[in-house]
């Protein structure tokens, strides 16, 4: 079987090879924008993440909280790890 070189299979195979790297530039354009959305939904997610760290701070900004040591637990005997130290003026 000889193959011989025809115009019109010419412009075929031109055709074919032209759709294929248009194929491949469309699918790689959804491809970065798939993965620009990915990213922007991330970053929203981290945005809102430290607006509401951040309310949180403003909220309890200004005001005193009193933490208990984990050893220590009220229903022991009333006492604590913590010990109360008696001072004395100095003259």
């Amino acid at each position: 079987m000889v193959a011989e070189a025809s115009i019109p299979g010419l412009f075929r195979t031109i055709l074919i090879i032209i759709g294929v790297i248009v194929l491949l530039r469309f699918l790689g354009q959804v491809m970065m924008a798939k993965r620009n959305m990915e990213e922007e939904r991330r970053l929203n997610a981290q945005q809102r993440k430290s607006e509401k760290e951040r309310a949180e701070k403003l909220r309890d900004f200004g005001k005193t909280s009193i933490l208990h040591s984990k050893g220590s637990s009220s229903g022991k005997s009333g006492h604590s790890d913590i010990q109360d130290v008696d001072y004395e003026e100095l003259p």
